[in-house]
């Protein structure tokens, strides 16, 4: 099985970004905006779609407030597994660590996957450390 990681060190709080995080059907507009197009919940599951254009269904595994820790698995091919994992960690004064986890099968869809993985970094923290408007 493949594991991909992907670390941010964020400016900006820990409990604003979970906020976000936790906000599920939310990604396209407060996680990842402009690599996450729409978003829209169908119960606990999100219908997601990407600005390649591709839509998966993220279903809601586990989302801890405790930890600051969000589980969510896609069940759909190409994958034959498919979990993502996203954890926020305080860290300094008024920053955070975002740190975004995938373990997949089949493993050769790693390396397309750690590619839009990285376009997904640069739209989280473009996302996560624009000020907020009032």
């Amino acid at each position: 099985m493949a594991t991909i990681r992907k670390t941010l060190d964020l400016a900006a709080p820990a409990d604003r970004v979970w906020e976000a995080l936790a906000d599920f059907g939310a990604v396209h507009r407060r996680i990842a905006a402009g690599f996450v197009t729409d978003s829209r919940l169908e119960g606990e599951t999100r219908v997601v779609t990407f600005a390649s254009g591709q839509v998966f269904h993220e279903h809601l595994v586990s989302a801890d407030p405790q930890l600051r820790r969000l589980v969510y698995a896609i069940a759909e091919p190409p994958f034959l597994t498919y979990q993502g994992t996203v954890e926020v960690v305080p860290q300094g004064e008024g920053g955070c660590r975002f740190v975004w986890t995938v373990d997949l099968l089949p493993n050769e869809l790693a390396e397309p996957i750690d590619e839009q993985m990285e376009l997904g970094a640069q739209a989280i923290r473009r996302t996560l450390e624009a000020p907020v408007s009032a």
